[in-house]
């Protein structure tokens, strides 16, 4: 069968591909994973397209794989098993606005730097803000959340409703414009998180808020890492109205000097945010100093200045980057567990030991006011000791965190990463979730090899 020239009876020639460079564009994400081409690459414009694509795909056997911007930590973007995939970039309209709902209707392909340069007229932002600009559809898939996560919760929390192409090619809707339901299955929070292996999304109806009267960034440096990872956890637990709060290690403000051309002290640090009323926030801050009071802290510095917030938040997004950049000659790999806060201070004094065992060139960050931290590392995937030693990092933290009642992953998603730990973590909740994928996804199609075997 000549795909190509079925697929044309579908979507115009135009956007289909099988030219080397673009095939190369898809082959792979932003991780450490093996490459693996395509077959071929189809841009659709619209959901209907979407659906008849799915269609041929399920009556022909053809795997189906969703790109956005390729972002994942994870492998979910790359093509193992070869077939379409399905790049979404060009469904990225913003198609309605709810001033007054608070909501949002937009393409799976717009992103979410796009979503709020084109909200800020409105006088809106949407919250979930992870380092890379991906699509709002990938965010979707993998329950994405970020810094902002601590006070408006993660993808999942906003989503609304979503339109999703089934694998025989139904179109659906999980959900409503209105802010809760008790009506049915809630299917947003069954598709949010699938990565692709339920089905296509190609619309979002999504949450969002009004743009705070004021905001405040903050940093508290301190002498040492236990101190430091100390007071996140007394911070968080005070009921103080934190917007942010991540924590930085000495290593990785060092990459952050480097790269960004900032001058932090290189020590364990916490960045935070805090937004509201002009008077509550005052509060708040003079809260904090006080429970900052009893650790040895070696600078506290509130910023007001917008482009001074922007500078501190920019550096802490583009992290990973600045240790790509640090070590170009080698590959990242991050991990993701997340835990309960109460177990956070010890988790995360075990990883660095965990690091600084591993011999490798790494540092720990994260939004810690979910529990939810990363050990960026980097190494050399041609180097066998390097390699090995990256894996018993990684499974050291992971180990870590799933005998805590923690989670493998809070963020990133499963992937091809990840999946060897969903039988441990979920027990025969992953057999329902196994019928679940086969019971929508009879002929294994969608995104094959990923999250659920």
């Amino acid at each position: 069968m000549d795909i190509v020239k079925e697929l044309s009876k579908i979507v115009n020639p135009g956007r289909i591909s099988t030219a080397a460079a673009v095939i190369s564009q898809h082959n792979h994400d932003a991780s450490y994973h093996p490459e693996a081409d395509p077959d071929v690459v189809v841009f659709p414009e619209n959901t209907e397209e979407v659906s008849a694509i799915v269609a041929f795909a399920s009556e022909h056997g053809v795997p189906v794989t969703p790109f956005g911007k390729g972002s994942s930590l994870e492998g979910h973007a790359i093509p193992y098993e070869g077939g379409i995939s399905l790049d979404l970039g060009l469904m990225n309209d913003l198609k309605a606005v709810g001033d007054r709902d608070g909501y949002v209707v937009v393409g799976a392909g717009l992103t979410q730097f796009q979503l709020n340069d084109a909200l800020k007229k409105h006088g809106l932002f949407f919250s979930v803000d992870p380092g890379a600009e991906a699509t709002l559809g990938g965010m979707a898939g993998t329950n994405a959340s970020g810094s902002y996560t601590v006070k408006y919760g993660t993808m999942r929390d906003n989503i609304l409703d979503m339109e999703v192409v089934l694998p025989n090619g139904e179109i659906i809707h999980t959900g409503s414009k209105a802010v809760k339901s008790s009506s049915g299955l809630h299917l947003s929070g069954i598709f949010a998180g699938s990565e692709g292996t339920l089905g296509i999304i190609t619309e979002l109806t999504l949450r969002v808020y009004p743009i705070p009267e004021a905001t405040v960034a903050a940093r508290a440096v301190f002498h040492d890492f236990e101190e430091a990872v100390t007071a996140v956890v007394t911070l968080r637990t005070a009921g103080l109205d934190l917007a942010r709060i991540e924590f930085v290690d000495a290593d990785s403000v060092t990459h952050v000097n480097h790269f960004a051309k900032t001058a932090y002290i290189e020590q364990p640090t916490i960045f935070f945010e805090l937004n509201g009323e002009v008077e509550h926030l005052q509060h708040q801050l003079k809260r904090m100093e006080e429970l900052l009071k009893p650790f040895e802290v070696v600078e506290f510095l509130a910023e007001t200045d917008q482009a001074a917030q922007e500078r501190l938040w920019d550096a802490r997004h583009n992290l990973a980057y600045y240790y790509i950049q640090g070590a170009p000659t080698k590959q990242m790999l991050v991990t993701d567990v997340c835990l309960p806060i109460s177990e956070l201070s010890a988790a995360i004094l075990h990883a660095r030991r965990a690091v600084d065992e591993s011999g490798l060139e790494a540092g720990i960050v994260g939004h810690v006011g979910d529990g939810n931290f990363h050990i960026i590392a980097m190494a050399d995937f041609a180097d066998e000791k390097e390699v090995a030693a990256a894996k018993l990092l990684h499974e050291a933290v992971v180990d870590y965190a799933l005998a805590h009642d923690g989670t493998c992953t809070g963020e990133h998603g499963v992937g091809v990463g990840k999946k060897r730990y969903q039988s441990r973590e979920h027990g025969t909740a992953y057999d329902l979730m196994r019928t679940i994928k086969h019971a929508i996804d009879p002929h294994g199609i969608m995104n094959p090899g990923k999250l659920i075997d």
